[in-house]
């Protein structure tokens, strides 16, 4: 480990499933997987070997380093930061900018990571996160290294998988038996029980309280008939369970985005139901008469039409929607990430991840595909990335005006679809988010304090990490560039730029060390064993040993 002076030994919506549909109070609504339909064939994590992350230690300084701490505060620093086992101890002034230090240099001691020149900022929180499947990705390793690797130390599963694999992943990680970020498990409702469909208010009710003494944390939410969107999100308040939803077009005419907030909805996810109650003329979207939202391209392709349809950006009509979300404190978690390749595929087909970092099983779910959900790009025209240029400059406005408000706006990257690869597509959000008119200081806020926040504020607790600050619990990412300057640095292929002194040009950055639970992971060896596991796979695919 390169900056270590010295240390101890030490040993999405998913792929197309089954799924049904009940006709409640004259709405078609999609409640839930039929028991037992869904067969991921996913492979749990291995335990965590030997060497995979060292400690937590008694003692842990990271010194030198420059401290970026997600609260929106300026960087500051030099300074050292203390870990005591798995929490920062306190936060030290380590000299002052420009002045040679006038203590004398320390000695090599146990456990010291040399920080001169890096960057330290919380731990990353991923709201919207997905294992794969046996078509993907089988292999949860997979997807928990590409996020580790990335300065992700925090996820919530939307379902992160069926309620058995997810609980089961979930203790583990809390137990640092896996290399793994902690985890926070939603269900869908009717998960996880053998009492059928919630299909009342009464059954809501019901799975709501199994939920809470069943090791799940909240709820992931379609857009539900009111009476059962109202019983939901009231008995889940009762028992802390937290609340997203994505407000499908199927639903969204009963049940939008502020129309749910005003049931207690936490966070809307997506960009779902938030254009309909902001239509001009209309009550509904104007479908075309040929429209099939079973048909992939129709059902995304018509969301790119709205941007014009609506009430424009600055309206009186538009503050008061965002304003109303800001008195019902609602969380926004756009995903923009998930959505990128319909306004230029090509760029997304070829980015410079996925030869190394993308395995061709997933990257052939990407291709093409009518069975493969978000493989929607059958015939996918210029007419329709303009249109979702067009959507996407509304969108960004959205966001940055509610966030200008003083608004909620959160990290989170839907992977993997529409050649969104897990991990490299949580750093794309965050450039996203940048574009859209977020200070790199707010976007870093968004995916640490604010993503910490709407986790916590549920179960009604303090937070517990999204701060580098004393007594939060030692979820840190370290990056040897400044994320201020260059988000792009984040990326684990790193960012490529000319080196005067040798004219070529070289790649820089990447996360460092991601550091959980105050146990010390070499970024770049988690991403190699991701390279690894692609190659092996490049491998058998040819029929090589």
């Amino acid at each position: 480990m390169g900056f270590w002076v010295h240390r101890r030994q030490q040993r999405g919506y998913y792929p197309l499933m089954k799924r049904i549909t009940l006709l409640v109070a004259g709405l078609l609504v999609t409640l839930g997987p039929i028991a037992g339909a869904r067969q991921d064939g996913l492979v749990p994590a291995p335990d965590r070997r030997p060497g995979e992350g060292l400690g937590p230690f008694p003692t842990l300084t990271i010194r030198n380093v420059m401290v970026i701490d997600g609260t929106g505060a300026p960087p500051f620093g030099p300074a050292n930061v203390i870990v005591e086992n798995n929490r920062i101890a306190r936060i030290v002034n380590a000299g002052t900018p420009g002045v040679p230090s006038k203590e004398p240099v320390p000695p090599a001691a146990p456990n010291m990571i040399d920080g001169t020149g890096m960057y330290v900022m919380p731990g990353f929180v991923n709201l919207h996160t997905h294992l794969g499947d046996a078509r993907k990705a089988p292999q949860n390793e997979y997807v928990y290294k590409l996020y580790m690797a990335h300065g992700v130390t925090t996820m919530r599963g939307v379902e992160l998988a069926a309620q058995p694999m997810a609980a089961r992943e979930k203790e583990r990680s809390a137990a640092n038996a896996i290399v793994a970020p902690r985890i926070y498990n939603y269900q869908r409702p009717g998960a996880g029980w053998a009492s059928g469909l919630v299909d009342s208010p009464e059954k809501a009710r019901e799975w709501v309280r199994w939920c809470a003494a069943n090791g799940v944390d909240g709820m992931k939410l379609v857009a539900y008939p009111p009476a059962i969107m109202a019983a939901l999100l009231d008995e889940a308040k009762k028992h802390g369970l937290g609340s997203t939803a994505h407000l499908e077009q199927r639903g969204v005419a009963q049940m939008d985005a502020l129309t749910a907030a005003k049931l207690g909805l936490g966070t809307v996810t997506h960009f779902y139901g938030h254009f309909e109650p902001l239509l001009r003329d209309n009550r509904v979207q104007p479908w075309p008469d040929q429209m099939n939202y079973n048909d992939e391209q129709y059902r995304f392709g018509q969301v790119g039409r709205l941007w014009n349809l609506i009430h424009p950006p600055g309206s009186d009509e538009w503050k008061a929607y965002l304003q109303a979300h800001l008195k019902l404190n609602t969380i926004f978690d756009p995903t923009m990430t998930a959505y990128a390749a319909t306004r230029d595929v090509m760029r997304m087909r070829n980015a410079d991840w996925h030869e190394p970092y993308t395995l061709p099983s997933l990257m052939d779910f990407f291709t093409p595909n009518r069975e493969n959900h978000g493989s929607y790009y059958f015939d996918w025209s210029a007419q329709d990335e303009v249109a979702w240029r067009n959507f996407y400059q509304v969108w960004f406005r959205l966001v940055n005006d509610y966030k200008n408000m003083g608004g909620r706006v959160t990290v989170s990257d839907d992977a993997a679809y529409t050649y969104n690869t897990w991990g490299f597509g949580y750093i794309h959000e965050m450039e996203l988010l940048h574009e859209a008119g977020f200070h790199p200081l707010e976007v870093i806020r968004a995916a640490t304090m604010h993503g910490a926040e709407a986790l916590h504020e549920p179960k009604n607790q303090p937070l517990q990490f999204g701060i580098v600050r004393a007594g939060m619990l030692a979820d840190m990412v370290l990056v040897d560039q400044n994320p201020i300057r260059n988000l792009k640095i984040l990326y684990g292929t790193g960012h490529l730029r000319l080196n005067d002194s040798t004219g070529r040009t070289e790649r820089v950055g990447g996360v460092r060390y991601t550091i959980k639970d105050g146990i010390v992971y070499d970024a770049r060896k988690l991403l190699a064993d991701v390279g690894a596991m692609v190659a092996a796979q490049k491998k058998q695919r040819k029929g090589q040993p």
